[in-house]
């Protein structure tokens, strides 16, 4: 391997060994001592990477929206399957990874989107860009699946595909809050409403 794919694979260590970091404790409640330890790197392979630990911060958001599309394209744009099923399984994929202790599982748009939105401009504007992202994605499954008869709804997809996620990131956070799946059930019964209701 050259030296410039060892100093990638660096980077990329650091930020896959600090999302499970930040993904168990938030961004405020992780310092450099602990991604430092945490990826046996020293602190000098840190800077070099990153100017602060807001730019790191943004790379972190990048690299996991990044890792979360490519995964949920092989969700919502499975082959011989309508869009009512390809949206649905993105809905049951998000309620397991929410419902697992695994930290490589979870979401850090729903950790992640109260705490730093307000703290910094530029981890804001990446969490926007990443959710805008996953948006996209189902406003064109949805518009898939009314062409294929499987969705009903009279509504822009895209305004859909909106109101949907944020629907699941509320029942996400109150299932932090509750440890009940009673929020997922119930955001599962009003998405298939939403898909039929004209």
């Amino acid at each position: 391997m050259s030296s410039l794919g060892r100093s990638t694979g660096t980077k990329l260590h650091i930020l896959d060994t600090a999302q499970r970091l930040v993904a168990a404790k938030g961004f405020s409640g992780v310092g450099l001592k602990d991604i430092l330890a945490s990826a046996g790197v020293p602190k000098g392979s840190f800077y070099h990477w990153f100017s602060s630990k807001e730019a790191f911060g943004v790379d972190l958001l990048d690299h996991y929206f990044s890792k979360y599309l490519a995964e949920i394209d092989g969700i919502l744009f499975a082959p011989q399957e309508n869009g009512r099923n390809r949206l649905l399984s993105y809905c049951q994929f998000w309620r397991k990874n929410q419902e697992q202790e695994d930290p490589d599982a979870k979401c850090l748009a729903v950790k992640l989107g109260a705490e730093v939105s307000d703290m910094s401009e530029e981890m804001r504007l990446a969490l926007k860009k990443g959710t805008s992202a996953i948006i996209e994605r189902m406003g064109c499954v949805i518009e898939g699946g009314v062409r294929d008869g499987s969705i009903t709804s009279t509504r822009i997809p895209h305004h859909l595909a909106e109101t949907l996620y944020q629907l699941w990131m509320g029942a996400s956070v109150m299932y932090k809050i509750t440890r009940e799946g009673k929020s997922f059930e119930e955001a599962m019964a009003a998405t298939e409403h939403l898909l039929t209701n004209t």
